[in-house]
C-alpha cells in the first residue's frame, strides 16, 4: 500500500509506540452493500501534503490512444458543445464532443473548424489556381475566417506551388474588380516566398516560420509540388495554451456524436471522417443494444484507426457486451444529469456513484477508460469520479451558461442566462433536423420526454472556468496526498484512499449553512 498519512516524528510523542487505527473505509468497503451512493453520500479522508499543488499532475485517457492534459469533457448537447466550445476545451487541455441534433453538413462543419482553428502542417489547406478571381478569397475569407491562400498550377494540392494570396495583396483591389481580377495578377510570386521541405520537424518548421516573419510557410516536395503549409497565427495561438490537446500533426482534438441508424448515422460519420474526427461517440441513453453493438462493428472495419467511445452504460453486463464488440471507452451514466428525468420517467437507471465504481472495476480488466456522464456539478463531483474509477467527466450543467456554448444571453428579473436542456427533452427531440429521439430509440409516434429545458446563470468564459476547474482539482489532489491522477487512482485501488459515509446531516454541515444570506464566487 501507498502512504497517505505519514506520520511526523518530531520527538514531542509521549509514546513513540502509539499507531492510530486506520480511519474511514476502502473503496471496495464503501460499495459492498450494493448501495446506490451518489457523489453526496460519500467523501474522500485527507493524506499527508508534501508537494505544492501546482505540481499536480491531471493528464488522464480519454480513450485507449487518445490522452487529456485535463480529465474534462464537454458533453454532446445542442446548448452545450459546438465548434466554439469544442475549441476551447482543447485549449484548456480537456476535449469537446459535437452535438448531432444537427444537420450532418453543419456538425462536420463544426469538426472542420476545430481542427482548422490551431494546425502544425495543414495537410488539407484551401487551394486555388491562378485562373481564380479575386472574389473566390473574399468569399473564402468570409466563410471560413481566413485568407492566405497558396496558388498551385492546378488549383488542387500536390501541383506545382505558384504563389500565396493573402489580403495584403487583394486590400487595394476595387470591390467592382473582385469578380474579374485574376490571382496570378495579384499573388505574391513563388520567388518571393520562404518555404521548407517535405520531411521537415514540425519544430524546425515553427523556427523557420518565427524567424522568416512570415505568415504562411508552404512545405513542398523535390518537384515544387505544394504538401502542406503552416500558419504564423498558429505559432501565437500555440504559445498561449501550453496543455492544449493536440493531435500528432499539431491539430487541435475533436469529438463527435452519432447514433445508430444504418442509413443516416454511417453517411454522417464518413462526413465527420473526411472533416478530421479524432473520436467518435455513439449517443445512447442505453448503449447495449444490438444497433450499437452493430454500429461499433461497422466502425472497427470501416474506420480502423477512429476512436469509439460507447454507451451510455450503468452495469458491468453492459460494459462487457460494449467493450467485446470493440470499444475504445465507455461513457458510464444513466438518469443523472441535472435536466434527465429518465430515472422518474422510465424507472431506469442507476445512482452515479455506484455507476462509475461498477462499470470502471470492469471496464480496467480491459484497459478500457470509463468516463463519468452526468451527476456533475462541482469540482469535488469530478474529484469524486476520478476516485471511482472514471479516467475523466463529461460536463453538461456545469459548462451551460459559459460564452463559448451555443445561443444568446437574455436577461430574466436582472439575471443574464442562457437557455439549456436535456436532449431527452420535448423541445431537442422536436428539432427537424436533429436526432434527439434516436438517442433514446423512440419510432415515429408519441414522444415520451427524458429531460427538460431550462435556463442557466452566465458563467463567464470557458477560458477561465475550466483553468479554475484544473486548479481545483490538483488542490483536491494535494489535500489526499496524491501527486496525479494516476497516483491517486492507485491509492483508491490498494486501500491507501479513504472513504467515508456521509449522513444528511453531514452532508448539510459540509456545505454553507447557519448564514442570512451569502455570496458564492468561485474564482
Amino acid at each position: 500500500m501507498g502512504s497517505l498519512s505519514q506520520p511526523l516524528n518530531n520527538g514531542s510523542s509521549g509514546d513513540a509506540g502509539c499507531k492510530p487505527e486506520q480511519d474511514g473505509l476502502s473503496r471496495e468497503e464503501l460499495f459492498q452493500k450494493g448501495e446506490g451512493l451518489t457523489y453526496n453520500d460519500f467523501i474522500l479522508l485527507p493524506g499527508f501534503i508534501d508537494f505544492p499543488a501546482e505540481v499536480v499532475d491531471t493528464k488522464v485517457k480519454f480513450t485507449k490512444t487518445i490522452s487529456l492534459n485535463a480529465p474534462l469533457v464537454s458533453s454532446p448537447m445542442d446548448t452545450v458543445t459546438e465548434s466554439d466550445m469544442a475549441i476551447a476545451m482543447a485549449l484548456n487541455g480537456g476535449i469537446g464532443v459535437i452535438h448531432h441534433n444537427c444537420t450532418a453538413e453543419f456538425q462536420a462543419n463544426e469538426v472542420y473548424k476545430v481542427k482548422r482553428w490551431q494546425q502544425g502542417f495543414i495537410i488539407n489547406p484551401i487551394v486555388m489556381s491562378p485562373d481564380d478571381t479575386v472574389q473566390a478569397v473574399v468569399d473564402t475569407k468570409k466563410n471560413r475566417g481566413f485568407s492566405g491562400i497558396p496558388i498551385t498550377a492546378s488549383g488542387q494540392l500536390g501541383s506545382t506551388l505558384l504563389g500565396i494570396v493573402t489580403s495584403r495583396d487583394i486590400d487595394f483591389v476595387p470591390e467592382g474588380s473582385h469578380a474579374t481580377t485574376k490571382l496570378k495578377d495579384v499573388m505574391t510570386r513563388f520567388e518571393d516566398l520562404v518555404t521548407a521541405d517535405k520531411g521537415i520537424s514540425l519544430k524546425v518548421a515553427q523556427d523557420i516560420l518565427r524567424e522568416s516573419k512570415r505568415g504562411k510557410l508552404p512545405i513542398i516536395d523535390k518537384d515544387k509540388n505544394l504538401i502542406s503549409i503552416m500558419a504564423r497565427t498558429d505559432l501565437r495561438k500555440r504559445g498561449d495554451y501550453p496543455i492544449a490537446t493536440l493531435d500528432e500533426l499539431g491539430q487541435l482534438r475533436v469529438a463527435a456524436a452519432i447514433g445508430t441508424r444504418e442509413d443516416t448515422d454511417r453517411k454522417r460519420l464518413k462526413m465527420l471522417v473526411e472533416a478530421g474526427l479524432d473520436a467518435v461517440i455513439i449517443d445512447s441513453s442505453q448503449g447495449n443494444s444490438t444497433f450499437q453493438i452493430s454500429m461499433i462493428r461497422y466502425i472497427k472495419a470501416t474506420y480502423p484507426k477512429l476512436q469509439i467511445v460507447a454507451g451510455n452504460v450503468v452495469t458491468q453486463a453492459q460494459a462487457a457486451n460494449l467493450i467485446a464488440a470493440g470499444a475504445d471507452a465507455l461513457r458510464c451514466g444513466m438518469g443523472s444529469g441535472s435536466i434527465c428525468i429518465t430515472q422518474e420517467v422510465m424507472a431506469v437507471g442507476r445512482a452515479q456513484g455506484a455507476a462509475v465504481f461498477n462499470v470502471s472495476k470492469y471496464a480496467s480488466r480491459f484497459g478500457v477508460p470509463v468516463i463519468a456522464d452526468g451527476g456533475v456539478s462541482s469540482i469535488g463531483h469530478v474529484i469524486k469520479a476520478l476516485s471511482l474509477g472514471a479516467s475523466c467527466a463529461m460536463m453538461g450543467g456545469l459548462l451551460a451558461g459559459t460564452s463559448e456554448t451555443p445561443g444568446e444571453y437574455f436577461f430574466h428579473e436582472g439575471l443574464r442566462l442562457k437557455k439549456y436542456r436535456g436532449m431527452g427533452s420535448l423541445d431537442a427531440m422536436e428539432q427537424k433536423s436533429g436526432s434527439g429521439p434516436e438517442r433514446y430509440l423512440m419510432s415515429v409516434g408519441i414522444k415520451v420526454a427524458q429531460g427538460v429545458s431550462g435556463s442557466v446563470v452566465d458563467k463567464g468564459s470557458i477560458h477561465k472556468f475550466v483553468p479554475y476547474l484544473i486548479n481545483g482539482i490538483r488542490y483536491g489532489l494535494q489535500d489526499v496526498g496524491a501527486q496525479s491522477i494516476e497516483k491517486f487512482q492507485a491509492y483508491a485501488l490498494d486501500g491507501t484512499l479513504r472513504f467515508e459515509r456521509r449522513s444528511p446531516a453531514a452532508q448539510y454541515e459540509g456545505g454553507v449553512h447557519g448564514l442570512h444570506s451569502y455570496e458564492k464566487r468561485l474564482f
